[in-house]
């Protein structure tokens, strides 16, 4: 089992930043995806950003530019900095780990989820 706990969400202002951190614990931290999900009140889950264990990143166009994700691999931790950030980025965001496949190829989220980071882009 693997346990994934996030931090970093919080209240930012239209244009603003934020770093959203998760960290990886239990049996299998040796974990092939890692990512980002993102759900906003009354809408689908949608897959924001992902990296797998080799750096290979994926991101949805809505973010491109705009999102990095980056992975520390020793530390089983992924990270996700949002910069120029827009009220309809206001979710909450999931991290997302899959110890052997992609939602990318898979079609579906990995088998492991966080318990979300609330995100509120406001002025």
């Amino acid at each position: 089992q693997v346990q994934l706990v996030e931090s970093g969400g919080g209240l930012v202002q239209p244009g603003g930043s934020l770093r959203l951190s998760c960290t990886a614990s239990g049996r299998e931290v040796n974990l092939y995806f890692m990512g980002w999900y993102r759900q906003a009140p009354g809408k689908q889950r949608d897959l924001v950003a992902g990296i797998t264990r080799g750096g290979t990143t994926n991101y949805w166009t809505p973010v491109k530019g705009r999102f990095t994700i980056s992975r520390d691999n020793v530390g089983n931790t992924v990270y996700l900095q949002m910069n120029n950030l827009k009220p309809e980025d206001t979710a909450v965001y999931y991290c997302n780990a899959d110890a052997v496949s992609s939602p990318i190829i898979t079609r579906r989220p990995g088998d492991y989820w966080g318990q979300g980071t609330q995100v509120t882009v406001s002025s």
